[in-house]
């Protein structure tokens, strides 16, 4: 959906708050999730789903975001929790760890993707691709994707063999390799496919 079509919300008598998360699929790191309340008449042209923005355009939108929304929230679960209650729960757990860091109780919740758990018996609905289709997923997006990239190029300089600062964590055939030859960190997440089957049958043809 072309960003000039992203709805401004579901309903118009709600304290919308839009949810969402970034690093699901990651390696290495916490996953990072933000709410946003954004006013109703709120507009910006580059307003997009953070995965088709440019470094430079999430950065632009990051700072309007956070002077012009009503009330944001970022929050993070570690890759230790991540093991212990699987990628899907700490998901869940950064956003409402989000929501709970709010100063403005929003009244519904507009959630990306198709799960969800209650959280203070706030009504919400989960929409797949909604940082593509309402404003305030898409913000919300933006600020988790911004505040996550920070993390792992600040952890980058801490541990440099694993090009944290371009892949921020993702399983990149660099970070695949970096680990097979380094071992993991401590951010790395162990209940994560870490080395892929070829590069672990190559290395095992060495020994």
């Amino acid at each position: 959906m072309p960003h000039s079509l992203l709805f401004k919300y579901l309903n118009a008598d709600e304290i919308e708050a839009g949810c969402d998360e970034a690093g699901r699929g990651c390696l290495a790191g916490p996953v990072f999730a933000a709410a946003v309340i954004l006013p109703n008449e709120f507009y910006h042209p580059l307003l997009n789903d953070s995965k088709q923005l440019t470094h430079k355009q999430r950065n632009q939108l990051k700072e309007v975001i956070e002077n012009e929304a009503i009330d944001f929230a970022v929050a993070k679960v570690d890759n230790i929790e991540i093991d212990k209650i699987n990628i899907l729960n700490a998901s869940i757990k950064a956003m409402h760890l989000a929501l709970e860091k709010l100063t403005t109780t929003p009244t519904f919740l507009l959630i990306d993707g198709n799960r969800f758990k209650n959280y203070k018996n706030i009504p919400f609905k989960c929409i797949i691709k909604g940082d593509a289709t309402f404003q305030s997923i898409a913000a919300a997006s933006i600020l988790a994707k911004t505040c996550r990239d920070e993390y792992m190029e600040k952890m980058h300089k801490k541990y440099s063999q694993y090009g944290w600062h371009q892949n921020k964590g993702y399983p990149t055939e660099l970070h695949r390799q970096a680990i097979q030859k380094y071992g993991i960190t401590p951010l790395h997440r162990k209940s994560f496919k870490l080395i892929d089957r070829q590069l672990e049958f190559n290395f095992k043809g060495v020994l």
